[in-house]
């Protein structure tokens, strides 16, 4: 990308001229004729100038590409008697990024007029000085340059003299006073003319002084110079009052007319601001420090005069040598302060100037950034330089970056300067937000009302602003699987979880629902998590009684009388719906007829004898069981169970009201009844092998007369229903594969079937 930005440049540079003190707006050039481009081009590409220095003269109209005069510019001001006098700039462009350089050089015009330093001239001549002789006179000012500065000098006629112009090796101008004949101080003591000194412009400007010439007595030595020029190197650094040069003249006079005063010739006022000389010794000093970047040369004209007035000229040429006293200077010309951190690699933060008003080595600069940063620097031209990103940008890493650009010149010693751009980075939505868990477990207790508070939930996002903004919403849940979303609600701000109606742990013991977190980014990004929440069980559920039933009135058992101690009568039990410790039962006897036969066992729910059965107790015995769970507070249900005493199980059948067919038998069978049917199942078995077809004919037909011959059934032969009213029923402890159907004959006697002694535990 660099080489394709450099090799966009152009190395040549546009030149334009325009006059100094042109008005604002005034037409200079169409730049975007010359660099082949339309105004819609320049206005696409972001066209700008860049000035060399801090301050821009130029304006460019990116619609029509003119070049236009931005602010009015002299230009005796920004470059002096230098000629010619140029205004730098670039003219950059985006997209691709290219750097055109151009100069505007300033044309002077004829607005300042010669000035003489002194209205008044004073010469001394002596009358005896012969003709052709020429004196130097003092020059005139003109900081114009070219024609307009100052060309010729002119006199007003008068007999004695004439004016010739000469020209300084810097091209400034002065005057020679020629003598056409000879003075006669007794004829003329003085002789008084004007000088005019005029310059090139149209139309031409001019100024005047006075010149009087005092013709003085004979003096026949002149000083005399050892020298006519005096060559001089001096460093820009020297401090003040450091020795410049000393000059020397002789006079063969003798008396006042050999005594030599010196001086500085009024050539310059800026020598006059700069040197001085002893007048006794020729010594010049400095009056004040040397500046290489302001002027290089000094040409200083030094005056020996004798005390009869007779005075010579010498010169003396001060050439100003660089010292690397000045550090370069960074000049920012464009800035962005604020970027966005998805601004692409080679996008331009800043374009600047680096000026080093030093020269050769000392003038010449290098650029660098100090630190780590994802920035470089990339050149555009000579000094100027853009500051352009190096690499992706993170605004969640770096918030800001302060980045110092140091200059550094080739002097001995180097010196350097630097400038710091802030640059803040603008955030963009590039992060989504995560969840501090990937799954979140609440607990809600069962039944609990709806508005309670859960828990919370939490998501954080590292952008900012909007983009950092998380919103909470639960995610719908999938069709025909459990609608948990309608369970509980999240708060959109704080993520906050409550519950929306209350729950039965029985139906729903736990359930899942996703929750999605949004930033208010655009586009949003978002995460998401898993909110499980679990039901806690609370004792809302009594235990149930499946053993006896509970809309029995009373469950009926028979004991024997000669039961031992801890035989089991009955067994309760019972189911609890709740969980934990809510479910866990534990049975004891509330009331019985008598409380010291019966105990029941804690967890086990069985009803045993807790003593031996005895004559006293009551045949019929009523117990109350309560069967009760451990929950806060507990609930409970009771069982009533109906336990009648007999000497024998066969007894049961002989008591009023009790029938055997409607109710179920004893809890467990005699061992001795069970081998007695089995016995005659396998008579009845073998009598079908043996048995022929005939057999079973004979067989039928005799059957079909047995049943004529048989008497009918007796009125004591006992019906349906009636051991009901005993207790012994369906919901008995016997197993119903124990249930027969009998019936007797009114002759039957109690010797003709018995009731098998049941199998004791």
């Amino acid at each position: 990308i660099l080489l394709l930005c450099v090799s966009g440049m152009r190395a040549e540079t546009a030149r334009y001229s325009v006059p100094e003190e042109g008005e604002r707006g005034s037409f200079v050039a169409n730049i975007a004729k010359d660099l082949g481009l339309t105004g819609d081009q320049l206005l696409a590409r972001h066209a700008r100038l860049v000035p060399e220095g801090e301050k821009q003269y130029f304006q460019l109209n990116q619609h029509t590409g003119d070049l236009v005069v931005r602010e009015q510019m002299d230009r005796e001001e920004l470059c002096g008697q230098s000629e010619p006098c140029l205004v730098r700039f670039e003219v950059l462009l985006e997209s691709p990024l290219q750097s055109f350089r151009a100069e505007v050089r300033l044309t002077d015009i004829n607005d300042h007029a010669p000035v003489f330093l002194n209205k008044e001239i004073v010469l001394k001549i002596p009358e005896s000085a012969m003709p052709e002789t020429r004196f130097l006179l003092e020059s005139a000012h003109d900081p114009d340059v070219g024609n307009n500065s100052l060309q010729h000098y002119s006199i007003s006629s008068n007999e004695y003299f004439h004016v010739y112009t000469q020209r300084r090796n810097d091209g400034r101008r002065y005057a020679e006073l020629v003598l056409d004949r000879a003075l006669d101080r007794e004829q003329q003591a003085e002789v008084a003319f004007s000088i005019t000194a005029a310059d090139g412009g149209t139309p031409p400007r001019s100024g005047t002084a006075l010149i009087r010439v005092v013709v003085l007595d004979i003096n026949d030595n002149i000083p005399v110079f050892t020298r006519s020029l005096y060559k001089v190197s001096l460093m820009e650094n020297s401090s003040q009052d450091t020795l410049v040069v000393v000059v020397s003249a002789r006079d063969l006079d003798v008396g006042s007319n050999g005594e030599i005063a010196y001086s500085l010739f009024q050539n310059s006022e800026e020598n006059l601001q700069t040197f001085e000389i002893n007048p006794e010794t020729g010594r010049i000093r400095l009056k004040k420090p040397l500046d290489y970047e302001e002027k290089k040369i000094y040409e200083i004209d030094v005056q020996a005069t004798d005390g009869g007035g007779l005075s010579t000229h010498c010169k003396v040429e001060v050439q100003v040598k660089d010292v690397n006293d000045n550090a370069p200077e960074v000049i920012i010309t464009t800035l962005t302060s604020t970027l966005s951190e998805a601004a692409p690699v080679n996008t331009v933060v800043a374009l600047f100037n680096v000026r080093d008003r030093d020269s050769g080595d000392n003038g010449r600069t290098t650029c660098e950034l100090t630190g780590e940063q994802p920035f470089r620097i990339t050149p555009l031209a000579a000094d100027a330089y853009a500051l352009v990103t190096s690499e992706t940008l993170d605004r969640e890493q770096v918030e800001e970056y302060n980045v110092t650009v140091r200059a550094r010149d080739e002097g001995s010693p180097a010196l350097s300067a630097s400038k710091t751009l802030l640059v803040r980075l603008l955030d963009v939505n590039d992060n989504a937000p995560t969840f501090t868990q990937a799954i979140y477990t609440m607990v809600m207790s069962e039944n609990e009302p709806a508005g309670r508070t859960l828990g919370r939930l939490s998501a954080t996002d590292p952008d900012a602003g909007e983009n950092a903004r998380v919103r909470y919403t639960l995610a719908p849940a999938p069709t025909g699987t459990l609608a948990a979303a309608s369970f509980v609600s999240v708060d959109a701000e704080s993520g906050t979880v409550r519950s929306l109606l209350p729950l039965d742990y029985e139906k729903v013991r736990a359930f899942e629902v996703i929750v999605h977190a949004a930033d208010g980014g655009s586009p949003p990004l978002s995460a998401q998590a898993v909110l499980r929440v679990v039901v806690q069980d609370e004792n809302d559920n009594a235990p149930v009684l499946l053993h006896p039933p509970p809309d029995s009135s009373a469950a009926g058992e028979l004991m024997p009388r000669w039961a031992p101690s801890g035989y089991l009568v009955a067994k309760v039990v019972a189911v609890d719906a709740d969980v934990g410790q809510n479910a866990w039962l534990s049975y004891e006897l509330a009331k019985a007829t008598e409380p010291g036969l019966f105990r029941v066992g804690l967890h086990s729910g069985e009803v045993r004898t807790a003593r031996a059965v005895t004559e006293r107790d009551a045949a019929r015995q009523r117990l109350i069981v309560l069967v009760r769970d451990r929950g806060q507070p507990s609930r409970s249900a009771t069982a009533t169970l109906t336990v009648a005493l007999v000497d024998d199980f066969s007894d049961a059948f002989h008591q009023p009201g009790h029938d055997p067919a409607s109710g179920e038998q004893p809890q467990v069978a005699e061992e001795k009844m069970l081998t007695t049917y089995l016995i005659a199942s396998l008579c009845c078995v073998s009598s079908l092998f043996l048995l022929s077809v005939l057999g079973w004919t004979t067989n039928a037909l005799c059957k079909i007369r047995a049943r004529a011959e048989l008497h009918p059934p007796s009125p004591s032969c006992y019906a349906d229903g009636d051991f009901a009213s005993d207790g012994v029923g369906g919901t008995g402890t016997l197993s119903p594969a124990y249930r027969y159907e009998m019936c007797l004959t009114s002759g039957s006697g109690r010797s003709e079937f018995q009731l098998l002694r049941p199998i004791l535990p």
